[in-house]
Formats: structure tokens, C-alpha cells, sequence
């Protein structure tokens, strides 16, 4: 044979045994990659029905737009941007949704009655009148506002003064201006010689409340090392400076006291010739590292990704606009400006369950043996719990495939922020079987049901701690309500000996991890089988009984104790009185055994610490005397604090402990306010941040005779298989079928980061 030729049928031999290959590599399923799995929702959709109610979402940037148009054509040319006002300027501070009166909300929603008029509260703040003062003002109906009305004595029981208006990012940036140019000048070489100090190495950080009785702004300003990306909460130098800043002019603003190591001086002056003159005991305090211990830079190279949760066959739920809906659970979220996450209309199956769940207030209390730590009590709202939520990071704050809400908010300036990504909305895998039994008496078998939930989640990054809030939805028919806290610890310079150790735990070179409290307000507006409810009491007792059988011989039997309580003042619960074993709201519809339709309202929270009644700041907190209370629901008690109450602490224009009035309770409209709190003594291991594991509190909603049945009987994903069946088949147990189902590609979005 011709060598040609040989060479020919050679080639041509090899191209086939590469065809033959590929095709037998790619004819199973039709290609070498698996298939992708179904699409997920990585955003929230937009309204496909305009008619759609939309009674609790946050308003729209075009409807903040309106307000603010509209309030400046109302109000004159005399408002200034927030964001450059002066105290003695004129401006908007806030606008967000003004909730409807529920009478009107439940007409629309169950009665197909027209929808309340959709309006915006909006916040003015006149520091530019005779009179200063703050205004809360109605504005409606939107999206094309007509009228305003004010509301601040109807919300408030009278005017509410100037001293106790928020303070704004420019009056911030006004004080820290005033301590640079005119306050620490008075201190060159102290600065520069103890602190290193070259003018921008430095960053106050404020105590609240602003002084000692009702007028004052003088605030406690401890200052702290400032490198970029380095921790500033764990950097503390020692010195704080207590400013006056009650003048609405800025030229007459005025340190009036100093501390450091100890003393108190009159100036930074006096500090400044006491040091010169070699009289000043100091502590050098070097700047920290950029990749020290407060950084949170990773100190190992990447390693492996972590477990990853994702959907092979698509999300379980949708989200529309704010409303969320999966096959057992629709709710609506709301995002409010100081408050933050909140939910309503919740219903499971189509039946409401609650008509509001809402975080009310997050309060923090410091002790120290530094004035400004010893100060601190932080009611965060004021700050805004909403508006300091920060864009979430898909695979650490939320599980990857999350859908990500983008909220909008005005508040502290005139134009509307976008906070990209600040709410997630996921299922969760928990890990862990919600029910199972196996069973190998007489019979042999296994049911079981892989407990998930759905969640909505966002985190208030309010200055040092990062606070993550859930609610989470369970296919039992159980709420919970759940914060973690996280981010750095506040601090203090550790300038004494032991007896500064009375105040937390040493965390750095001279660094106080300062004990604290933390305590969170939840608002639970039930409608269990509709609005006319009872809270019930339930415990057990033990009760000596002659063995019937046996009379010679007693047995204890633990009974039932059953009570319904009928005021308010025999369903609040102090701190230190146990409560109930079982509480909870029932109905006047009972299930198919004859026991009134009820939910169960559990506090996961340890044994709380409340500020002393005798202080003259526990009236405003009073909220936080109590574990549990339910009271009627008034229009008028909608919420528990306010955003005053951080600038004037001392004389509250509505206290909590007001109402609880002793009125009662029987078949009425009741609303149950949850406290949950715990203990934080700093410690080594929350350096350079306080972990998750072991900080939660919160509470849980679990239907008590609500149902014949647990409802997760009826989801799909149950399991359940004899002896003698092979389990191993899709048609006999579901869980077999995942290497198949699962044998996809997930639907993951690139990653990308939007609020920097």
C-alpha cells in the first residue's frame, strides 16, 4: 500500500475516534455541563397591579419628591436643606409613611371598602422663629398632595420644644468644626507630644443624653484615635470634653469641662499649661496599627467557600414590590425611618394572624468611670433604626440567592437616599428536622419534615453595633421575632487600677471593654381568629392525690391552673415576677375540640436589668419595666418612645407605663409589648468584634389550639417511608429525588456592592 495512502486512512481513523468520543462524552443529557436550575429572584419586582394595595409600603422617591415640593411651596422659601442647616435655620428633617388608622386599613383590606388616603408624616424643624420649635406635620393624599395638618399635640400632648429636636448631621459636623479650630488649638503640644495628634488623627465620639436635666445640649465628646479602616471604637485616648451647644449660634459654643486620667479641668488650656509645666501625669498613647488587632482585615490567605445554600427548583416565594407571598405565608413589609423593619397583614393560609409586628426601640446603658461613658444611655431610634440600614452583603448577611429590597428614605437632607440591597427576603435551611419520628415499636417507619422558614431581614448599623433583625415564618404557623448584635464594643481608656475593672473587662493596652445593657421593644398588634381577643394564663401545679388504685400511698400529679386575665394591670409583668409557663391571645372561635383558637407568645430573652425607678430617666424608658404586657390598642398608644426622648430624657410627653391604665382586656383589640434584653460584659473575645453566637434575643408566636392539626402535615416536602419500601425511590421519599433535582447549576448573580 501506498505510504500516502496509509498516511490518508490513519488521519481519517483518528478524526473518528475523536467524533465517536465527543459524541459519546456529550450524549448523556446532551451536553458535558449540567443544566441550570430554574431562575431565582435576586431583586424585588415592581407592582403588576397598580390597583394593588399598597397601604403599608414606604413611600416612593416620587412621593417623597411630592412632599418636600409640596411643603416647600406651603412653608415658604425659608427652608434650607437639611443637610447645611444651622440651629437657627428653618428645614425638613424627615419624611416617611404615615400609617392608617387600622379601622380604615381593615375596611379596605376585608370589606372592599375604598383605601385610606395614602399620606407622609414629615418632621420640620423651625429653629429660624421667635418661638423654636418642631413641628410634625400630615401631609395628603399622595401622590399629589393638597393639604397639611399638624399633629403635633394630638401625637405629643403639646409642643414639642427646641432642645429636643434631633441632632443633624450638620450640627455634627458643626461641633467637631468648632472643636478643631477653636478647642484643641488651646492644647498644641499636649496633643501632639501624648496623642500624636497632626490634625486629623483624632474622632469624637458623643454621649447621649445631652446633659443632666431637661434644656441642656452639653455633651460629653470622648475622643479616639482615627486611622483609616481600623476600628475608632477601640482606640479610646483619654481625654473627653464636655461642649455647651444650647446657643443656636455656633460663636458662642463652649467647652466647659475636661477629663483626663482622672481630673477634671476647666479647659484645654489649663491642660495644656499644667503639661508645659511638667505638673501632668500623661499616658502616651501610640496610633494604632492598620493591620492590628482592632482591623478587621482577614489574617489568613482564602481558604475554601463555605457551605453554600441555594434553590435547585426555584424560589418557594415571590416579592412584589413589599408584599411577600409564599404558599403558606403572605405578609407586607414596611421600612420606617427610625424604627426600622417592620410587617403587616400577616396572614398564613389567607388568615390574618397579626396586623403589625415592629421593632419600637433599641436602648443600650453604659457604665464607666469616664463621664462620657458613664452618660451613655443610647435610644437608638432616634438615631434611626431604618435609616442607618446599610446595603446587605449577599453570602454573609444573607444567604447568596436572597432577593435584595432597595429602600429609599429623606431624612437628615433634602434629597431622597437609596439604601441598595438594606432588606433580604430568603428561605432558610435550617439544618435541622422542623418534626421527625422514628418509630421501631410493633411497627416499623420514619416521618419527618427538614425545617425551613422564610425570612425578611435587614441590619441598623448605628455608630458601633450592628444590629440584625428577623422575622421569620415557619410552615407550623409560627412567628418569630429575632435581633443579633454585633460590630465593635464601646470603650474607655482604662486609666485606673482595680477599681476600674468594676466597670467590664480589659480588651487592649489601655482599653475598658465598658459593661452595658442592651434592651429591644417589639410591638405585636394580634388578630387571633379576629379582633376580639382574651389573654389567657396557663401554668401547671402539683397536686398530692391518693393513688385510687393504692389509697395508702400519695402521688404528686401535676394540674393544670387556667385564668383569664381581665385588665391590663394583671397582664403586665414586671421584671423579677415569673410569667406564665403559657400565655397567650385566644379567640372567640375554637377549634374542632372545643378549645378557644389561640397564639402563644414566647420571650427568648435571659432576666432582664432595668434602670432603677427611682432615676429621673426611667419614666421614659418605662417600657422597659416590662416583659410582657398587653393592653388595649389605641390609635393614640401606637408607639412605645420617640425620637425626643434621646434629647430630653427627663420629661417625656408619653410614657409607656401610661397605658397600662388597669383596663380591660375581655374580647377587646389587644396588642402585646415584648422586651427583650441581655447582659454584655466585654471581654477578649470581642475583639476586634462581638460575635452573633450567644447574642440573640427576641420572642416567638406559636399557635396554641389555633389549629385541629399541625399544618406542616400538609407541606410537600414531608417524609415518610415503612420497613420493607425502598426508600431509595423518588415515588416513596422525596429526599431521594435531590441528586437528581439537584443535579443543576445554581442561579447565582454576580456579586456586586452597591452602598459604598
Amino acid at each position: 500500500m501506498n505510504v500516502k495512502v496509509a498516511l490518508v486512512f490513519l488521519a481519517l481513523s483518528l478524526i473518528t475516534i475523536f467524533a465517536l468520543t465527543y459524541v459519546l462524552l456529550t450524549s448523556h443529557g446532551g451536553s458535558s455541563q449540567p443544566p441550570r436550575c430554574p431562575s431565582v429572584s435576586h431583586s424585588a419586582q415592581h407592582w403588576t397591579h397598580p390597583g394593588q394595595s399598597q397601604l403599608f409600603a414606604d413611600l416612593s422617591p416620587e412621593e417623597l419628591t411630592a412632599v418636600v415640593s409640596f411643603l416647600t411651596q406651603q412653608l415658604g422659601p425659608g427652608l434650607v436643606d437639611a443637610a447645611q442647616a444651622r440651629p437657627s435655620d428653618n428645614c425638613i428633617f424627615s419624611v416617611e409613611l404615615q400609617l392608617p388608622p387600622k379601622a380604615a386599613a381593615l375596611a379596605h383590606l376585608d370589606r372592599g371598602s375604598p383605601p385610606p388616603a395614602r399620606e407622609a408624616l414629615a418632621i420640620i424643624i423651625f429653629g429660624g422663629q421667635p418661638q423654636p420649635n418642631v413641628s410634625e406635620l400630615v401631609v395628603g393624599p399622595l401622590p399629589h398632595p393638597s393639604y397639611l395638618r399638624d399633629v403635633t399635640v394630638e401625637r405629643h400632648g403639646g409642643p414639642l420644644p427646641y432642645h429636643r429636636r434631633p441632632v443633624l448631621k450638620a450640627e455634627y459636623a458643626q461641633i467637631w468644626k468648632h472643636l478643631k479650630e477653636v478647642e484643641l488649638p488651646k492644647a498644641p503640644v499636649f496633643l501632639a507630644s501624648v496623642f500624636n495628634y497632626n490634625g486629623s488623627t483624632l474622632a469624637p465620639i458623643h454621649a447621649t443624653p445631652r446633659g443632666l436635666r431637661a434644656g441642656d445640649r452639653t455633651t460629653w465628646i470622648g475622643l479616639h484615635h482615627n486611622i483609616s479602616g481600623v476600628g475608632i471604637f477601640l482606640h479610646p485616648v483619654g481625654l473627653e470634653l464636655l461642649l455647651d451647644h444650647r446657643a443656636l449660634d455656633p460663636a458662642r459654643w463652649a467647652v466647659q469641662r475636661v477629663f483626663y486620667l482622672g481630673r477634671y479641668y476647666a479647659d484645654l488650656g489649663q491642660l495644656e499649661r499644667e503639661f508645659k509645666a511638667g505638673r501632668l501625669e500623661v499616658v502616651r498613647v501610640p496610633l494604632p496599627l492598620p493591620n492590628g488587632a482592632s482591623s478587621l482585615r482577614p489574617r489568613v490567605p482564602p481558604g475554601p467557600l463555605p457551605p453554600l445554600q441555594f434553590s435547585p427548583q426555584g424560589s418557594q416565594y415571590s416579592v412584589q414590590g413589599n408584599l411577600v407571598v409564599s404558599s403558606l405565608w403572605t405578609f407586607t413589609f414596611g421600612h420606617g425611618v427610625f424604627s426600622g423593619l417592620r410587617i403587616f397583614d400577616v396572614r398564613f393560609k389567607g388568615e390574618r394572624v397579626a396586623y403589625e409586628v415592629s421593632v419600637q426601640e433599641c436602648l443600650s446603658v453604659y457604665g464607666a468611670d469616664s463621664p462620657k461613658t458613664m452618660m451613655t444611655r443610647y435610644l437608638d431610634s432616634s438615631y434611626g433604626l431604618g435609616s442607618h440600614s446599610r446595603g446587605l452583603v449577599r453570602g454573609v448577611d444573607c444567604p447568596y440567592q436572597s432577593t435584595m429590597v432597595d429602600v429609599h428614605v429623606l431624612v437628615g437632607k433634602r434629597a431622597v437616599q437609596l439604601l441598595p440591597g438594606a432588606v433580604c427576603v430568603f428561605e432558610e435551611a435550617q439544618g435541622l428536622p422542623l418534626r421527625r419520628h422514628h418509630n421501631h415499636l410493633q411497627s416499623h417507619f420514619y416521618g419527618g419534615l427538614a425545617s425551613s422558614a422564610l425570612v425578611v431581614r435587614s441590619v441598623s448599623t448605628v455608630g458601633n453595633y450592628d444590629y440584625i433583625w428577623d422575622f421569620v415564618l415557619y410552615p407550623n404557623g409560627a412567628l418569630e421575632g429575632r435581633v443579633h448584635a454585633t460590630g465593635f464594643v464601646n470603650t474607655a481608656f482604662l486609666s485606673g487600677g482595680e477599681e476600674s475593672l468594676l466597670f467590664g473587662n480589659r480588651v487592649g493596652e489601655r482599653v475598658l471593654g465598658t459593661v452595658h445593657t442592651h434592651a429591644v421593644h417589639f410591638k405585636l398588634d394580634l388578630d387571633v381568629a379576629g379582633l376580639k381577643n382574651w389573654v389567657v394564663a396557663e401554668d401547671v401545679a402539683f397536686k398530692p392525690v391518693a393513688a385510687p388504685w393504692s389509697p395508702e400511698h400519695q402521688l404528686q400529679r401535676p394540674q393544670l391552673t387556667r385564668q383569664v386575665l381581665e385588665r391590663e394591670g394583671l397582664a403586665a409583668f414586671p421584671w423579677g415576677n415569673p410569667l406564665p409557663r403559657y400565655l397567650y391571645l385566644a379567640g372567640n372561635q375554637t377549634n374542632a375540640w372545643g378549645h378557644q383558637r389561640g397564639y402563644r407568645i414566647q420571650i427568648h430573652s435571659p432576666l432582664g436589668i432595668h434602670i432603677p425607678l427611682e432615676s429621673d430617666m426611667e419614666r421614659a424608658l418605662s417600657w422597659g419595666r416590662y416583659q410582657l404586657a398587653v393592653t388595649r390598642r389605641k390609635e393614640e398608644e401606637s408607639q412605645s418612645s420617640s425620637i425626643y426622648y434621646q434629647n430630653d430624657i427627663w420629661t417625656p410627653t408619653v410614657a409607656f407605663a401610661d397605658f397600662i391604665d388597669n383596663e380591660t382586656l375581655l374580647g377587646e383589640d389587644l396588642v402585646a409589648w415584648v422586651t427583650a434584653s441581655f447582659l454584655h460584659i466585654p471581654h477578649a473575645e470581642d475583639i476586634p468584634n462581638t460575635v452573633t453566637v450567644g447574642n440573640k434575643v427576641g420572642f416567638l408566636l406559636r399557635p396554641y389550639n389555633f389549629f385541629d392539626e399541625d399544618p406542616s402535615i400538609f407541606s410537600p416536602g414531608s417524609v415518610y417511608f415503612e420497613k420493607g419500601q425502598d426508600a431509595g425511590l423518588c415515588n416513596v421519599n422525596p429526599v431521594a429525588c435531590t441528586p437528581h433535582l439537584a443535579a443543576c447549576v445554581p442561579d447565582l448573580p454576580p456579586f456586586s456592592y452597591r452602598d459604598f
